[in-house]
Parts: C-alpha cells; structure tokens; sequence
C-alpha cells in the first residue's frame, strides 16, 4: 500500500509572511486522515512546523502517521526548509514515541499550576522589590544574551537567534520596565539581591518569562523562593493559574517545576533537515 499526502487547497500565505497548506492523508488514494503544515512565525520559511497530524482511527497503529511525517518532511526541504518543528500535548506520549522514532529532539515544553486563593509564604530574610530603570538596563542585556544562548543552542543559526531575542523583547515590552502589565522584581536575602524575575499579567493567568538566580548565590533555594513569588504576584492580580516554559536540558529548572507541582501542557520538538 502506498501512503501520500494531496493537497487539498493551495500554498497560503499569511499577514506575518508565514506559509501552510492543507493535506489529506491517503492510502492507495483512500483518505485516512489530515496534515497540516506550516512555517515558522518566529524564525519564517527556513523553519517547518507540522501544525497538526490526524489518522482516523480505523487505520491508526499501522505506520500510517509515520509515513505521512516522512511525507511532510520531503515538503518541508521543497519549501527550502532547514529545520521542522512539532509539538505533542503533555500526556501525548504516543505522539512523543513517533517523534522520538523519527528523530526529533525536545526543545522545550509549557508547563502550569492551578494555584489557591492564600499566597505561599516566603523564606525568612526573603524580600522582593520592584526594578529600577537601572537594574532594568542591567537585566535586558543580560536576558537578552542568554535568551539568543539557549536558541542557539538548539540548532538556531545565531543571527536568527540574536533576531529572534531582540523581536520578542521589542514586541512584548514596547515600554521597558513601565509595560503594562508586565511585573519586574528583584529578589534579595537579608539585604543582598540574589535573583530575578519576570511575569506577565494576562486575560485569566500570569506567565513566567524569566527566573533566575544570581550566579554566586545558586544551589541555595533562591530559584524556589523566586517561583513562590511568582505565585505570591499571580494570586494577588487575582490570577489563579501560572505558566511558564523551560527548555529541554535544563534540568534543576524541571526538577524545581516539578516539585512544585506544575504539570506539562505541550511538548516541543525539532528535527535538522539535511
């Protein structure tokens, strides 16, 4: 039997310059179910996402899926794509074995918690304060370089990556520091400033774009205190559920999650396209 995507409308192109196309998977010319294929808004036509892949279940466990991602793929390269993405919900583990099976590599996962309504406690000697215009200077540069890092690190070329870092940091904070919406805090320990952080207010939920600790003062717990302030905020904004994601390979940060109860919601991966 010979499995082949057909296009089922033309090529699209969207307002941000990205392209996708519809297909129906087929079977001896029988369909059996759909890809969706796309481009990357993020980093445009030299990146390929699988943006959705169904077999009906009459013929799934039969390869059928694996054959049209294969498929999907050979599109990918003729649209001059280097790298393609997909992403699995969490629990998805089928899914993951497929991808797994066919060589994608995880970048990334989201990850949440469903708060209460009594903000946790922080340590003692803990203190959080708002950041200065200066301390925010400070903390984009720095952000922004472990940022363009972490995609680099991760197959991105690094004039993309460095690109990527500094379009997400102009679209998401057109005021600096002062963006609606958007909290900066300094943690400190008995005086000293031991770590940073960022959420983001939204519609029904705060968003977790930045933690860390201070190099000299990690391995002591401060990564716990500033994701409890995290939660502290969400809750007094009236929000009672957080979001975050962390990068494949980091893996205090996903212990730290994990522990704390946050639960994955997506799985992302990526595949080199030779």
């Amino acid at each position: 039997m010979t499995t082949t995507l057909r296009p089922t409308e033309p090529l699209q192109r969207a307002a941000d310059g990205t392209r996708s196309r519809h297909y129906q998977v087929c079977v001896n010319s029988r369909p059996v179910g759909a890809v969706h294929l796309g481009t990357s808004p993020a980093f445009g036509d030299s990146v390929a996402r699988i943006l959705d892949l169904r077999i009906e279940e009459p013929d799934r466990r039969r390869g059928r899926g694996t054959v049209a991602a294969l498929a999907a793929e050979e599109v990918a390269r003729g649209w001059g794509c280097r790298q393609i993405e997909a992403s699995a919900p969490g629990g998805a583990e089928a899914a993951l074995r497929l991808l797994t099976a066919l060589g994608y590599v995880p970048r990334n996962r989201g990850m949440e918690k469903h708060l209460g309504d009594t903000p946790p406690d922080l340590p003692a000697g803990s203190h959080a304060r708002s950041m200065t215009e200066a301390d925010f200077a400070i903390w984009l540069e720095h952000e922004s370089q472990r940022y363009a890092r972490t995609w680099i690190e991760r197959g991105v070329p690094k004039a993309e990556a460095y690109a990527k870092a500094q379009g997400d940091h102009e679209r998401l904070l057109p005021d600096g520091v002062a963006t609606a919406d958007m909290q900066f805090s300094v943690l400190e320990q008995d005086g000293t400033r031991v770590g940073t952080l960022w959420v983001a207010l939204q519609d029904d939920k705060a968003y977790v774009y930045d933690v860390e600790a201070d190099a000299a003062h990690r391995g002591r717990g401060h990564g716990r205190t500033l994701m409890l302030l995290a939660e502290r905020q969400t809750i007094a904004a009236g929000r009672r559920l957080l979001g975050l994601n962390v990068f494949a390979g980091n893996t205090p940060a996903e212990r730290l999650y994990e522990s704390l109860g946050y639960t994955t919601t997506r799985h992302t991966l990526y595949k080199n396209l030779l």
